[in-house]
């Protein structure tokens, strides 16, 4: 392929302002999705990405059948739903694991049973499940946006306390770290993000887009600042490529960025064993877990 041919692949689809829209959003959402996943992977809190996605849902549903404004609806549905998540596992006898389950799965099936009892919002029920990265309109721009620089603000200030929070929450508070505004702070941030994400990639692969950019990453770096800025580039880089990807493939444009991601994460973890094998073989000491001892600077 040459260098000509190559630039008219790239330059085709963007004479179409519904391709531009979405190449910027699926660039902005990879993006943010990679940063909030940093943090979730850490805390080994994966699942609650998927969870929290059905209690928006569910939240989506009352919203448009009550007339409120997407966002705020959907978004204060989902900070609810995790603050009563992190309430409910703070009981000793509860698991984290057992109250993701019990709150989000009740909240999705309270969204499905509005939508069976009242018959509306079925027309946006598969956009909201599966993405509809190409009916992103000016206003979705916008509200990603937002997020994602608000939320990166966030982190670049409280860039110390959040490591703090993350890697010793046990300790955190005896050095004037209050873990549970920073807990609050946090479950805000990923309800946000989780709600501008729903059109591209869909409430069924949101946790993908949140989960894979920081596992990859964390295969090729032990600093946490390394870590934070690997994972979003590869979300970016998986949202950009994957619109393309999704054009000339035909393919819907939320599996396509998640298919990505996972392919880059299959070749970096391959290149990781392959290394592992050759210092096994030559002799050489394995390298230390990743973020077994992380930089905090």
């Amino acid at each position: 392929m040459t260098a000509g041919s190559f630039l008219e692949l790239l330059v085709e689809p963007l004479q179409y302002e519904f391709f531009r829209h979405g190449l910027i959003a699926a660039t902005l959402a990879g993006a943010l999705c990679g940063l909030m996943g940093v943090y979730i992977v850490l805390r080994r809190m994966s699942y609650i990405g998927h969870g929290l996605s059905h209690a928006v849902f569910g939240g989506a549903v009352v919203s448009a059948l009550l007339g409120w404004n997407f966002f705020l609806g959907a978004g204060a549905w989902g900070f609810l739903a995790a603050l009563l998540i992190q309430g409910t596992a703070r009981r000793r006898n509860i698991g984290a694991d057992a109250a993701i389950g019990v709150i989000t799965t009740a909240s999705f099936a309270l969204g499905v049973a509005l939508i069976s009892r009242t018959r509306a919002f079925t027309k946006n029920f598969e956009s909201a499940l599966f993405g509809n990265i190409l009916g992103v309109t000016t206003e979705d721009l916008l509200a990603i946006g937002v997020v994602a620089l608000v939320i990166a603000v966030a982190v670049f200030f409280g860039y110390k306390q959040l490591l703090f929070a993350t890697f010793d929450p046990e300790i955190a508070p005896i050095y004037g770290v209050p873990t549970r505004w920073v807990d609050a702070a946090f479950s805000l941030g990923l309800a946000a993000t989780i709600v501008v994400c729903m059109n591209v990639v869909g409430v069924t692969l949101i946790a993908a887009a949140i989960v894979i950019p920081p596992v990859a990453a964390r295969l090729l770096t032990d600093a946490f600042g390394r870590l934070l800025i690997i994972s979003v580039v590869v979300g970016a880089l998986c949202g950009f490529v994957g619109m393309f990807v999704s054009y000339y493939g035909d393919i819907a444009s939320g599996p396509a960025i998640i298919l990505l991601a996972a392919a880059i994460f299959a070749a970096v973890y391959g290149l990781t064993v392959l290394r592992t094998s050759r210092r096994v073989a030559t002799g050489q000491p394995a390298a230390a877990p990743a973020l077994a001892n992380p930089e905090f600077h």
